[in-house]
């Protein structure tokens, strides 16, 4: 390269260096309201949403109400195939029945006139025995007569009292066996009302998730129920951010169903147990504004305001270096302190004035 080329080389990057300077982004603090958030997403649900369960295991035999409607607590959603259940229940319909003391009334009425029978025989065995002594006395009669007569009575009086113990201990077995078979018939209705489905609260059947004929398990929800009128706002929130959260702060929360609109809610519960696998906390929130339709699972995406500041001194978030710098237009690095913090602005509390010009760093 000959002397010539390498002045001219020279002087262009001369007149380059200043250029690219020139034309890097620029800008001015400004005075401006701003807000430090908490970024956070979540789902609508409605009051008193819960998933119903199954407690057994058996097909899906019939499905009495569809998506949508309205239901009452303990009205039947859904019944589940089980024929030995129900054989199981009649049979201890038919055993309670059988043991019910009721119907073993002839069996108690029949002692009952053997009772009499004996007490009689008793009574007319005491007075013979009675009237055969007196004679004795009196020196009429045998000494064996009296022995019998007193040998009948004692007798009639040992199966009389052995009546009495039979016919208590069978009352008793009676009794006995008629409330093993009540309580047996209960269980066994316990276990046949497993097989039915039931809502536990009144609302509105959101989802169905199972078909006629489908396998119905413990393990997997089969509907899912919550009212239907109030809703509220579960949120997801970091664990390093749970810490800036409370109750009463202010929730603005946009929604994939109503685009560009923003709604307002209410933090009103902050759940004190991390999930473990998202590494996040759960916050409920009230609406302050909503809108006017909703559905339990719709997304949000929303930002908790920590706190506001209607006029502070601000700069483009990414005006900054290290979170502690910016540059001057003579490319000097400034010091500066800051405040509030959004995902665009950042508050300069001091080191920089509102008419200085500070330049965008390079990535």
């Amino acid at each position: 390269m000959t002397e010539l080329k390498i002045k001219h080389l020279a002087l262009f990057i001369v007149f380059l260096l200043p250029s690219c300077k020139d034309k890097r982004e620029k800008t001015k603090p400004v005075v401006e309201k701003i807000s430090e958030s908490v970024y956070a997403s979540g789902i609508i649900k409605s009051k008193n949403q819960y998933q119903v369960f199954s407690t057994v295991n058996g097909l899906v035999k019939d499905i009495l109400l569809r998506e949508g409607d309205i239901v009452k607590n303990g009205d039947l959603l859904m019944v589940i195939q089980n024929e030995t259940s129900g054989l199981n229940a009649e049979n201890a319909r038919l055993a309670a029945a059988f043991a019910d003391i009721n119907s073993n009334a002839d069996k108690l009425n029949e002692f009952k006139l053997s009772i009499d029978l004996a007490g009689m025989k008793m009574r007319n065995d005491s007075m013979l025995a009675v009237r055969q002594r007196n004679l004795w006395s009196t020196s009429i009669g045998t000494l064996n007569d009296l022995e019998q007569r007193e040998l009948a009575y004692k007798n009639a009086s040992a199966s009389y009292q052995s009546l009495l113990l039979r016919y208590n201990d069978l009352k008793r077995q009676l009794n006995l066996a008629s409330e093993q078979s009540k309580r047996n018939l209960q269980i066994s209705r316990s276990i046949e009302d497993d097989y039915q489905i039931k809502s536990r609260t009144d609302g509105r059947i959101y989802s169905i998730l199972k078909e006629k004929g489908e396998l119905v398990t413990p393990q997997s929800p089969v509907a899912v129920i919550g009212d239907s009128s109030e809703f509220f706002i579960e949120l997801q929130v970091d664990e390093y951010d749970i810490s800036k959260i409370k109750a009463g702060q202010r929730v603005l929360f946009s929604l994939d169903s109503y685009k560009g609109e923003v709604f307002e809610a209410e933090i009103y519960s902050i759940e004190p147990i991390m999930n473990e696998r998202t590494r996040s906390f759960t916050v409920k929130a009230i609406f302050v504004t909503r809108p006017g339709v909703l559905y339990p699972f719709l997304t949000v995406e929303a930002n908790i305001i920590l706190n506001v500041k209607e006029k502070a001194l601000t700069i483009p978030i990414n005006y900054l270096i290290d979170g502690s710098y910016v540059l001057n237009e003579n490319m000097d690095s400034l010091k500066v302190v800051t405040g509030l913090k959004d995902y665009e602005k950042v508050e300069i509390v001091s080191g920089i004035s509102e008419g200085e010009v500070i330049v965008k760093p390079l990535k």
